[in-house]
């Protein structure tokens, strides 16, 4: 496992199986009196692709732990949470969202969110926007929007032929050099920022029993879905990034997203010279803009 210092695994029973979350648990953690409350919990949700896990976040949440209450989950079916041998569809992952603050939680919270998941999470606070302070979104994208459907695309098609799937995934996800040449060649905008441990956490993540389910279906374009359908009934505050270079959806599209609902998009922000997960690329640069937009939201 990659935690930072302090931080330790929990979890929680859902519907669709257990979930477990990372949270300060130690020093130098321990010793801060950190408000409990949930409108001081930051909720980190990771993006989904082949390896996806909380990792994702774990150069980035660490830096507000001495003022804020951190829960990084493994949504279920990535990572060390339950990886259930089932069909996933959309609605599983909108209700996991909600279903997990409740338990977690026992207010609003500020949930900053990935990709694919942070499109979820917005259809989650349309449902609950009582669960919802904020909402800082990282390329928040459906990959459907304005009739650019991914499930279409000719990865997907592929990865639809039954015991291709499997064969794809076992050697060009749950390996070491799938897993590089992804994150070199179409996550991030410059392989030199991919090092080992990166590499090496998402194999891990990739690796665990079942863990094909649920990044198949992904792959397959079974998640994805128009976000632009919905956008317009977010009244959740909301700050969205997006990065330059993001391999699957532009900032082109982002920006359109924006523009359909700026009384509850306050902010966009396109990020220069990174892919699909500056958290992970400049983790820093992220840090900052967070540390800028809660205030902001707020």
């Amino acid at each position: 496992m990659f935690l930072p210092p302090g931080f330790g695994e929990k979890y929680v029973m859902t519907a669709l199986g257990r979930m477990v979350y990372y949270t300060a648990v130690g020093k130098p953690w321990s010793d801060t009196d950190v408000d409990q409350s949930s409108d001081r919990t930051l909720l980190f949700l990771h993006a989904f692709g082949g390896g996806s896990s909380a990792y994702e976040w774990s150069k980035v949440y660490p830096a507000f732990a001495a003022d804020y209450r951190i829960v990084a989950p493994d949504l279920v079916g990535w990572g060390r949470s339950d990886h259930p041998a089932r069909s996933y569809h959309i609605d599983d992952y909108i209700k996991l969202i909600i279903e997990f603050i409740e338990k977690t939680g026992n207010g609003s919270i500020h949930a900053i969110a990935s990709g694919l998941t942070a499109a979820f999470t917005i259809r989650a606070a349309i449902l609950r926007p009582d669960l919802f302070k904020s909402l800082i979104l990282i390329t928040p994208a459906g990959l459907a929007e304005f009739g650019q459907d991914y499930s279409r695309s000719f990865s997907a098609q592929i990865v639809n032929i039954p015991g291709v799937d499997r064969l794809l995934y076992m050697t060009g996800v749950a390996s070491g050099f799938g897993i590089r040449g992804y994150l070199e060649q179409r996550q991030f905008a410059r392989a030199e920022r991919v090092y080992p441990e990166i590499v090496e956490a998402y194999l891990q993540s990739a690796q665990q029993f079942n863990a094909e389910y649920a990044a198949l279906a992904f792959v397959r374009g079974d998640l994805s879905f128009d976000l632009s359908l919905y956008i317009t009934q977010l009244t959740v505050p909301t700050a969205i990034i997006w990065g330059q270079k993001s391999e699957f959806t532009g900032p082109e599209v982002g920006r359109r997203l924006a523009e359909m609902n700026p009384q509850a998009i306050r902010i966009f922000y396109h990020l220069d010279d990174v892919g699909f997960t500056p958290q992970l690329e400049l983790p820093g640069v992220t840090i900052g803009l967070i540390k800028k937009f809660l205030p902001l939201l707020e």
